[in-house]
């Protein structure tokens, strides 16, 4: 099995933040009245300064307050208002951890959005450390016109065929959103699409998937869609100030930026094919589980996996406080492909 260039980037995947939780108990204080000092002293008020309740005489005691009742009572005099908000609390306590649970033992890819697009539980990187420097190289290249709105749906671009690749199938859609306008229309977007997953030194190198192309998005593992900058920036979030795409795993889409398919990225130096392939391999990457790595070394072509829209240095990335990556200095070389050293 050819391996790509890094350590196998589901191995590097991030790992979900854990979260622990603690509850303070306090022992309720009770009181009870000492029945000889209150024969002692009838006209002082009960020290206890809840209503006291006018003794039955046994018989009608039993029948107005059946066993169940008197416990019911008798906790209530005892604990007072908290008797009824503790099953309260201890449900909305019971729901925090089963959230927490779920996210934490989700897959890399299935714990909300993945791809280049800001996780909104990180803080806003914006005047941080180095975000000068790396706002330069995270920012929109200049370049032609795209589309900054479309309609918020996607239509597919005809064109099933035959299963190509080993190993585990993944069918696919593309899509294109409605009112996304494009130079070479919807069919130069597919036919890059599907040369781009042909090529050997794409995922299939891995001999480990194939694919097919379908075109029928209600059953598609994968719905490669071509989407306008606005929509994108709704779906795949915008905290970190920088035009990227996403994978989004509830809807099986990966939310390739129009703004970006037309401009490319600072790193890949005004070569816009090669940057159209890496947003391709990417963020299907993500769909096939994979999170984001760093660079492995220095001049070493770029993982697939690394979040080179933003850039090719770790410092650049880590500025940006994307996936826990760390300011180490080390800069890779663009690279589209997981594996390419395939011929």
């Amino acid at each position: 099995m050819i391996r790509p260039t890094r350590t196998d980037p589901a191995v590097r995947a991030p790992c979900a933040h854990r979260l622990e939780w603690s509850a303070d108990s306090r022992s309720a204080d009770s009181f009870r009245a000492d029945s000889s000092r209150a024969e002692e002293q009838p006209l002082v008020a009960s020290w206890d300064p809840r209503p006291q309740p006018q003794p039955l005489s046994p018989s009608r005691s039993h029948a107005a307050n059946p066993p169940g009742h008197r416990r019911l009572a008798r906790a209530v005099s005892i604990y007072g208002w908290r008797i009824y908000a503790l099953p309260i609390l201890v449900a909305l306590t019971v729901v925090a951890v089963l959230d927490a649970a779920r996210s934490l033992f989700l897959p890399s890819n299935q714990a909300g959005v993945l791809g280049s697009a800001a996780n909104p539980l990180i803080p806003n990187p914006r005047g941080g450390p180095g975000f000068a420097a790396a706002k330069a190289s995270a920012e929109l290249p200049g370049g032609g016109p795209f589309t900054v709105r479309g309609a918020g749906t996607w239509r597919v671009i005809p064109g099933a065929g035959a299963p190509f690749g080993k190993g585990r199938l993944f069918t696919y859609t593309i899509e294109i959103e409605d009112g996304v306008a494009l130079e070479g229309g919807p069919a130069g977007f597919a036919t890059t699409v599907d040369s781009t997953l042909h090529n050997p030194k794409s995922w299939i190198g891995s001999e480990r998937y194939q694919f097919q192309r379908i075109d029928d998005g209600r059953i598609a593992a994968l719905r490669i869609s071509l989407t306008s900058q606005e929509t994108t920036r709704r779906l795949c979030g915008f905290q970190i100030p920088f035009d990227a795409s996403c994978w989004k795993p509830e809807d099986h889409r990966v939310v390739i930026n129009v703004a970006r398919w037309v401009r490319g990225a600072v790193a890949f130096q005004g070569n816009v094919v090669q940057y159209q392939q890496y947003a391709i391999n990417h963020e299907v990457g993500h769909g096939l589980g994979f999170g984001h790595i760093a660079c492995d070394g220095p001049g070493h072509l770029a993982p697939v996996m690394m979040q080179q829209t933003w850039g090719v240095a770790d410092n650049y990335l880590a500025a940006l406080s994307t996936d826990h990556v760390t300011a180490d200095g080390l800069v890779c070389q663009p690279n589209a492909w997981p594996f390419p050293t395939v011929d």
